[in-house]
């Protein structure tokens, strides 16, 4: 006959076991509420034998954060078997068993020894057994049951971050997104409104705003201008219970800067400027410097300068200085203040990067007139010429007058100007000025073949004030006189054969002439008149400045003649004709059968005045060409 034990757990949710003077609704919270069978049996060995029996089952809440002075009750550990005789005890284990949860192991009433945090621990798994005490065997099986820790609202929302910077661009539109703000709640979100949060905005208002469930923050003003205001604070609060009344809360600061956009055109501060300028101001010079505002930042105000119009738009440039964002106004050609006194421009300052979107706000540019005044300038006398270029024939006497220079004062008080000529470059003082007028004038016979240009430099200086002077460059060319005869371009020293035929040529001749005849050289060739007749050569002129010697008869004997001295006349056809002798030496050689010459030396016939014949025949026609 089986016998049927109960093995019962009780649990309380408030006041300590067996009263009931916690409302119903609480008392019955903790009650089972699954059902498990488990059926006790034992026999003469006490050996637990298990059965289907019926057993309530389910896991228990405890409130967390408790704060009363006694312990807090739990629940009642509690088996069928028990007579109230004290035979039974009873045994808790398990998370907490002993320390944090005790049970009196005689009635089996467990409590809990401190205050306990969800947050910490949410669960608590335990096993209950009821053992004999006096065998100390178990009379029911060991079971496990489970201690949940009840929520409360004991944990405000945390912002991820104390304080967050976020940036949103100028003139954004309403609803712009700026950054995310989030809080975290430790309380159990899956358990009423105590972990659900709510996000406001305590200040900021009306820029900013944001939404209650995401934390999103939004632009909610329109055209918000950063050179008006840069900087926002705005303070968010997250609240739990779903923002209801009672619920906790906290807070987080979001610092919000604009980001400048380009919203603002240039402007110049005045409407004109004015400059002053020497009228030496070599180009590249800076005349001044002008600026135009610009309330915008980094590339959004960048300025780019221009000159669009006025009378010095090819005189005048403006560039801009990358680092101060400034007009600088410069010399672009050579000024003159007794052209042009006064210069009137238009400058205009425009932002290279434009936005679009902004253009219906205007042009992104303004302009100035800018007046520059030219300075005069005591300036050096100016030649009416860069340079210069005379001429005048070698055969010119002294003090003839080749040509004039001329200079002025370009200044308005027109100084008279002297002139002179720099030494340095006619160290033989070959030519002269006058101081007056600037005439030149030669002061020694020039001469072409010695030196065909004379470069001299002449100077122009203000009697009024002799620091100032200028220089010019004269370049006098020395025109050709045909005042050269031609010559001979060598010494000429040739032989006949002995054997030689008539009409044989033996030499050719060439002339040079020192002079440069605009048509050039035509040289004539002939014997001398003394040396025409009775001659054994012939002179053939070939008509192209070269002349030939051409043997006169058969034979020549170097026993009778052993050295011929043959003048030749060389004549230009230039005015005047100019013309020179030159003597030919012909020698007479015994000669192989090809006309290659082998000896030219004569047996010497003795006369009683110690002379061969043919050297007395050379030294009377020396004579005789020397006294032609």
């Amino acid at each position: 006959m089986r016998t049927y034990r109960y093995f019962l757990l009780l649990f309380w949710v408030g006041q300590p076991y067996p009263t009931f003077s916690t409302p119903l609704s609480k008392r019955t919270s903790g009650f089972p509420a699954k059902k498990r069978t488990l059926e006790l049996s034992g026999n003469s060995k006490n050996e637990l034998n298990r059965s289907k029996r019926s057993w309530m089952w389910n896991q228990f809440f405890l409130l967390e954060e408790y704060t009363g002075s006694d312990y807090q009750y739990v629940g009642k550990l509690h088996s069928d078997q028990d007579r109230g005789d004290g035979s039974l005890k009873y045994i808790l284990s398990g998370d907490g068993a002993g320390d944090l949860f005790i049970i009196n192991e005689n009635t089996g009433d467990i409590q809990a020894t401190k205050r306990l945090d969800r947050e910490e621990k949410p669960v608590y798994i335990l096993r209950a057994q009821a053992i004999n005490r006096k065998t100390g065997r178990p009379v029911e099986p060991e079971s496990e049951f489970i201690i949940k820790i009840h929520d409360i609202n004991d944990n405000e929302p945390i912002f991820t971050k104390e304080v967050y910077t976020a940036t949103v661009p100028e003139m954004s539109d309403v609803g712009t997104f700026v950054v995310q703000v989030t809080a975290t709640d430790a309380d159990d979100p899956t358990y009423g409104n105590s972990a659900k949060i709510v996000y406001s905005i305590l200040q900021g208002q009306p820029y900013f705003s944001v939404e209650s469930e995401t934390g999103i923050i939004k632009t909610a003003l329109l055209n918000m201008d950063r050179e008006n205001r840069e900087q926002y604070q705005v303070v968010i609060q997250a609240k739990d219970m779903g923002g209801q009344m009672g619920g906790l809360s906290g807070t987080t600061t979001v610092n919000i800067t604009l980001t400048d956009v380009n919203d603002n055109p240039p402007r110049f501060p005045q409407s004109t400027y004015q400059f002053k300028t020497p009228e030496s101001s070599p180009p590249g010079t800076p005349i001044g410097r002008i600026k135009a505002s610009d309330a915008d930042l980094g590339e959004n105000a960048e300025i780019e300068y221009s000159i669009t119009e006025g009378e010095g738009l090819d005189m005048f440039d403006v560039i801009t200085d990358q680092e101060t964002q400034e007009g600088i106004i410069t010399v672009k050609k050579l000024l003159d203040f007794e052209k042009k006194k006064v210069y009137s421009l238009k400058v205009e300052a425009s932002n290279p990067h434009v936005e679009p979107r902004f253009l219906y706000l205007g042009p992104f540019k303004d302009s100035a007139t800018v007046k520059i005044m030219v300075e005069d300038v005591d300036e050096p006398p100016v030649f009416s010429k860069l340079a210069y270029i005379l001429q005048i024939r070698e055969d010119a006497q002294i003090n003839t007058t080749i040509g004039s220079v001329t200079a002025q004062d370009p200044d308005a008080a027109r100084n008279p100007v002297k002139y002179s000529v720099d030494r340095h470059t006619d160290m033989d003082r070959i030519f002269n000025i006058d101081s007056g007028n600037g005439s030149i004038f030669t002061s020694k016979l020039l001469d072409r073949e010695t030196l065909l240009w004379h470069n001299i430099t002449v100077i122009a200086t203000e009697i009024n004030n002799p620091k100032q002077s200028s220089r010019v460059p004269l370049y006098i060319k020395v025109l050709d006189v045909n005042d050269n005869p031609p010559e001979f371009a060598e010494f000429y020293e040739t032989f006949v054969c002995e054997k030689a035929k008539a009409d044989q040529l033996i030499q050719t001749l060439r002339a040079v002439d020192k002079d440069d005849p605009y048509s050039g050289h035509q040289f004539s060739f002939s014997l001398a008149p003394e040396a025409a007749s009775g001659s054994n050569f012939t002179i053939q002129d070939n008509k192209d400045n070269t002349a030939g010697i051409l043997t006169r008869k058969n034979g020549y004997s170097r026993h009778e003649m052993s050295t011929y001295l043959l003048p030749v006349v060389i004549s230009d056809n230039d005015y005047p004709v100019q013309s020179s002798t030159g003597t030919v030496t012909v020698r007479v050689c015994a000669c192989d059968h090809q006309g290659n010459m082998q000896s030219c030396h004569a047996e010497a016939l003795v006369h009683p005045t110690g002379l061969s014949t043919g050297a007395l025949v050379a030294i009377l026609l020396c004579i005789v060409t020397l006294l032609g």
